[in-house]
């Protein structure tokens, strides 16, 4: 098997670049690699971007907790219940198609860039402190993603990233770093589970790893070193990626 490193090494760092700022690496990963293995299972694909894409995630939530104070009170609990809900949203895959979800993603897309690009001061500073019930509407955030991730998934990063900023005041520093800690246990669970649904490419996966780290590097220093509105912007480029990936799978 002849692998192409010349595109599989730039894509796997500009992934790790991309995810450490607003998640969304998947979407340059995935298409990479069913591209250059056509003939190889589906799980094992997604195990080996998975694999790829922790060690990035991993290295930009370090850097994050180094740099930017993450209410653990509230992230704990969300991260418990997105592995609670990643796990039935898969199961939720046996009694219902995909497809059918597609449609409403575009709207709810739709909906956080429009809302997003309108209000300007959104996630710019943080505009409250955690509260006493932060707790328990952290579980029932955590719940919902990892029930969306665990069905579908396209766009996890940035759903989480809105919701820390919409629902729990955060910045967008903050709410990136936050959604990190989701996304490293959501991506343990997931690997877990394509390794046991086929074998995974780790030469392939791990190779792809070190590059994902180094970009994940460059994009965590991007991130804390120009704030909010940086982010702000790149979580607009992506939520519109996002979108036009969808409809052009819909149509």
């Amino acid at each position: 098997m002849t692998i192409d490193w010349f595109i599989l090494a730039p894509a796997a760092f500009f992934a790790g670049m991309v995810d450490a700022v607003v998640g969304g690496g998947g979407l340059i990963q995935i298409p990479v690699l069913l591209s250059s293995f056509p003939q190889t299972a589906i799980p094992t694909l997604f195990g080996t971007n998975k694999v790829s894409s922790i060690a990035g995630t991993g290295a930009s939530l370090w850097r994050y907790a180094r740099a930017v104070r993450i209410p653990w009170r509230l992230v704990l609990p969300a991260t418990a219940a997105a592995l609670v809900g990643a796990w039935l949203g898969a199961a939720v895959v046996a009694w219902l198609s995909r497809e059918a979800m597609r449609p409403l993603v575009v709207v709810m897309m739709l909906a956080v860039a429009i809302y997003t690009f309108l209000r300007k001061d959104l996630g710019q500073t943080e505009t409250h402190e955690p509260r006493p019930g932060d707790a328990w509407r952290g579980a029932l955030f955590g719940l919902v993603i990892g029930l969306y991730d665990g069905f579908f998934g396209p766009g996890t990063g940035s759903f989480l990233i809105f919701g820390f900023v919409r629902i729990f005041g955060m910045d967008f520093v903050r709410a990136s770093a936050s959604a990190k800690v989701i996304n490293c246990a959501t991506n343990v669970s997931a690997i877990a589970f394509f390794a046991s649904h086929g074998p995974i490419l780790w030469a392939v996966g791990l190779t792809m790893a070190v590059c994902n780290l180094a970009g994940a590097q460059l994009g965590t220093h991007l991130a804390l070193r120009h704030g909010a509105g940086f982010i702000r912007k790149a979580f607009l480029l992506v939520v519109a990626v996002l979108i036009v990936k969808q409809l052009h799978d819909l149509l």
